[in-house]
């Protein structure tokens, strides 16, 4: 069999961001394996990770731990060395690094440091998700991991309401259930796709509505694997003219706070929160 890597390559002074697969170890590209044999060293997240794909492909390019509990000290031993000329790949566990890791701090250190910054693209989870959902692709904006606690979450999520685009976001399995539901009571039940274990054997995508996803994953349980969910965009409903929408905040304002008010005409028409709680909070000084 022919070597897929070029082991003669010289790799240029600088820090070379490399994606890597996200669940089959196939999806790895070309460049990134050449880039990976030719570095001087690779930062990667977890060295057991990293090490399956250098193992697979016989490269023995020698690996640093950067991750969230190491990266400050680590990162400013590898600013050294690159202000020092080394080439450094920078890899993730899976997918293309410095999206929702460590990794970006990194690349800003670099930038301001005016180390030479080259990406090596390939595998991501966000938006093979994205395409698989069926959703709109022409407008998406990713949200990364919401928080962890329900009152943040919430908040978080009534600042996306308006958003006039698909919605991606990364979840761990324990709280799937919980953060469905809160996007069903603060987005509108939209339709929506939870995706897990992309691309390997058990490659699971289930398409419905918020609610009808939520009620699954509470009654299946916590599912195995990593988790991406699309949420569709709001539909703006054409029937809600100005003094229509003015008048259901009157109407929601009668037996609600504001910040409810507005949550729920949102849900209603498909209009941007921030706007109609602006709205609210003047019919309700108003009165």
């Amino acid at each position: 069999m022919t070597d897929p890597i070029d082991r003669n390559l010289t790799l240029s002074p600088g820090l070379h961001v490399v994606a890597t697969p996200i669940g089959n170890l196939r999806d790895i590209t070309l460049r990134a394996l050449d880039t990976l044999n030719a570095a001087d060293e690779i930062a990667c997240e977890d060295t057991r990770v990293t090490g399956k794909i250098l193992s697979r492909y016989a490269i023995d390019t020698r690996m640093t731990r950067y991750d969230d509990h190491t990266g400050g000290k680590v990162r400013d031993g590898l600013t050294d060395r690159l202000k020092g000329g080394a080439a450094i790949a920078l890899v993730s566990d899976a997918g293309l690094p410095a999206i929702s890791d460590p990794g970006y701090k990194l690349v800003q250190v670099c930038i301001d440091e005016d180390i030479p910054v080259t990406v090596i693209p390939g595998a991501n989870a966000a938006l093979t998700g994205l395409v698989l959902s069926g959703r709109p692709t022409d407008r998406f904006l990713f949200a990364g991991y919401l928080p962890p606690k329900q009152g943040q979450r919430t908040r978080v999520l009534e600042s996306l309401t308006g958003v006039p685009a698909s919605l991606i976001f990364y979840e761990s399995a324990k709280r799937l259930a919980a953060s469905l539901a809160d996007m069903a009571a603060v987005l509108g039940d939209r339709p929506a796709a939870v995706a897990r274990e992309l691309t390997k054997l058990h490659e699971e995508l289930r398409r419905d509505s918020l609610s009808g996803l939520a009620a699954h994953y509470a009654a299946a349980g916590a599912p195995k694997g990593e988790i991406v969910v699309i949420v569709g965009a709001p539909e703006e409903n054409a029937d809600w003219t100005d003094e229509a929408v003015e008048a259901l905040l009157a109407e929601l304002l009668a037996d609600m706070s504001v910040r409810d008010a507005s949550r729920e005409a949102a849900t209603r028409t498909g209009r941007s929160r921030n706007s109609l709680y602006e709205q609210a909070l003047k019919l309700a000084g108003d009165s």
